[in-house]
């Protein structure tokens, strides 16, 4: 009789969680890359709303940060396209902070919303 063993997965090698950043400025993609990273989070970074939607659909993702104010696509028409059944938490970050705008991303399917500036740790 031959007895077979599974693997067990090593908890040291789990794989860092997947964060996609959806914003056109690139400077700020940079800040929030590097704070992330220094978190254990793999960041993958696009500028625009379409190139968004493109990455969502071949890549899974933790956590979704998304601008509002984007190129091609506004992170509201993505939110839009994915529908309020979507999975992925979506994290709003954007300078249009106004009581409207928050409650229209909510509405659509955003998580939470979080108004720029703002501090890393937040």
């Amino acid at each position: 009789m031959t007895m077979t063993t599974t693997p067990h997965a090593d908890p040291n090698l789990a794989r860092e969680p997947r964060v996609l950043l959806v914003d056109d400025d690139r400077e700020l993609c940079q800040m929030l890359s590097e704070y992330l990273g220094a978190e254990h989070f793999a960041v993958k970074s696009v500028h625009d709303g379409g190139d968004a939607l493109a990455e969502l659909q071949a890549n899974d993702f933790e956590i979704v940060i998304l601008d509002v104010m984007l190129p091609r696509l506004s992170g509201l028409d993505v939110l839009r396209t994915l529908g309020a059944s979507y999975a992925t938490p979506i994290l709003m970050l954007t300078a249009r902070g106004d009581d409207v705008d928050r409650i229209v991303g909510l509405e659509l399917g955003a998580d939470d919303y979080l108004s720029k500036p703002f501090n890393p740790r937040e």
